[in-house]
């Protein structure tokens, strides 16, 4: 490979998170019965690392005598996820259109904390699911061919 020229990484999709329209669940129609289209952006990595980091928490280890574990000179923490809160985030700044942050839809339904918000806009399994799946996929969150092994499962 004797071309090695970095301007193909310099790409403006690189730069720019892309919006794609997907079909919005079969129970949310607008006023002449047609499905409302979801829009969502594709969060790049970096976004989608920081989101995933905001629900982190890290606390050191400690034996019974309250003394902290270290192991090869290092503390050991005990690492928690809120992996559902911040999968919920995730969706949030994914959704373009419904924007769940939008200030009236918020008041709406009572709601001040953002990631609250999937919940009660999308309330049943079925809405919730179809969305959280939706944006996945938009995100790249999710293999093909393990939703295809879930159809083929779900068909036997």
């Amino acid at each position: 490979m004797a071309n090695k020229d970095l301007r193909y990484f310099m790409r403006e999709e690189a730069k720019v998170e892309q919006i794609v329209t997907v079909p919005g669940p079969e129970s949310i129609k607008d006023e002449n019965g047609k499905v409302i289209q979801l829009e969502i952006k594709q969060l790049h990595n970096d976004t989608i690392a920081k989101i995933n980091e905001m629900y982190e928490s890290k606390t050191p280890l400690k034996d019974k005598k309250g003394n902290f574990i270290v192991q090869n000179g290092n503390v050991v923490y005990k690492v928690e996820r809120d992996r559902s809160k911040a999968a919920r985030h995730l969706m949030v700044e994914a959704l373009v259109y419904p924007d769940l942050k939008d200030k009236k839809l918020m008041e709406y339904f009572g709601c001040v904390d953002i990631t609250d918000m999937p919940l009660k806009v999308f309330p049943t399994n079925k809405e919730y699911g179809h969305v959280s799946k939706q944006v996945l996929k938009v995100l790249g969150l999710t293999d093909e061919d393990d939703e295809a092994k879930e159809t083929e499962d779900a068909k036997n």
